[in-house]
Order: C-alpha cells, then sequence, then structure tokens
C-alpha cells in the first residue's frame, strides 16, 4: 500500500526550516520507539523507510542506537551521515568507521549487518540515487559544507 505522506515528506525535507525542527524530530522518534517497542517511527508513519543503528561506541565500548532514515537498495541498506546539516559528522559514522559491525531493527527485528564506506566512482553513482530517494540530502550537504558520508550495510 502506497503512503501518500511519502511525497510530502520528501517535499518537506527540502526546506531548511526542517532542520531548524531536527531536535523535536528526534525527541518526538526517541519516544515512539520507546511507546511501540521500535515498531513505530515518525519517519515510518509518513511512508518512509527507517531502521534503528546500535554501533558499538569507539571511545565508550557501549551500545549506541539511533533512529535513521535508511535507502533500500536490493537487500542492502544505505545511510547517509548528513547529521540534519550541521558541519560535523554523527557519531554513528565514527563508530561504524572503527567497527562495521552492527546491529539495525527494522520493525523491532534485529538484524547483523556489517557496513562498508562508500568512495569515488561507488559514491558518486549511489549519491545521485540518494538524491531521487531523498532530494533533501543536497541542502543537508550544502549547509553543512562537507561531504555526507555514505554507508552501506549488509546482512551477516
Amino acid at each position: 500500500m502506497h503512503n501518500p505522506l511519502a511525497a510530502l515528506a520528501r517535499k518537506l525535507g527540502t526546506q531548511p526550516r526542517l532542520m531548524g525542527a531536527s531536535r523535536a524530530v528526534i525527541a518526538t522518534d526517541r519516544q515512539l520507539h520507546r511507546w511501540f517497542g521500535g515498531r513505530v517511527s515518525l519517519v515510518g508513519l509518513a511512508g518512509l523507510p527507517s531502521l534503528r543503528l546500535t554501533t558499538t561506541g569507539r571511545r565508550s565500548g557501549l551500545p549506541r542506537s539511533t533512529n535513521l532514515l535508511y535507502y533500500p537498495h536490493g537487500s542492502e541498506f544505505v545511510l547517509t551521515g548528513s547529521n540534519w546539516g550541521r558541519p560535523k559528522n554523527p557519531a554513528w559514522t565514527h563508530n561504524l568507521r572503527d567497527n562495521p559491525k552492527a546491529t539495525i531493527a527494522l520493525r523491532g527485528r534485529e538484524i547483523e549487518v556489517k557496513a562498508r564506506e562508500l568512495e569515488g566512482a561507488e559514491y558518486d553513482r549511489m549519491w545521485a540515487e540518494l538524491l531521487e530517494f531523498w532530494p533533501g540530502y543536497e541542502m543537508e550537504r550544502e549547509a553543512a559544507g562537507r561531504q555526507l558520508p555514505v554507508f552501506v550495510l549488509t546482512r551477516c
């Protein structure tokens, strides 16, 4: 079933004011995750694919989880380190670089994955696909003033 909210979400995702609402969006998404045991997310309600990524903290060694929009690419999961257009990469990108083994949860079901960061021509091809999927990434890249890291997660 097609969710008409996905098109609206993609349109809103190109609006700079959405980046300013990031704290509220993240807090709401965390609360939904708690209330519904990971089966409901704000991104999911908008008809977009979301997952909960759990990495190992590179300094602490502790599990670190965050809810993320992902791009489904065949049997793989593609993540973009946009960090809502902030100048620094999100912590999960550093954690994956240090230890590429992670866990994702889809609608509450956990899957072991291994991450690989894209570079060069492979990055360029995927970036073009990502912009088709979520046009707001270009606005976030410009606001951040950096190349947004892209990771492909494959099942272990």
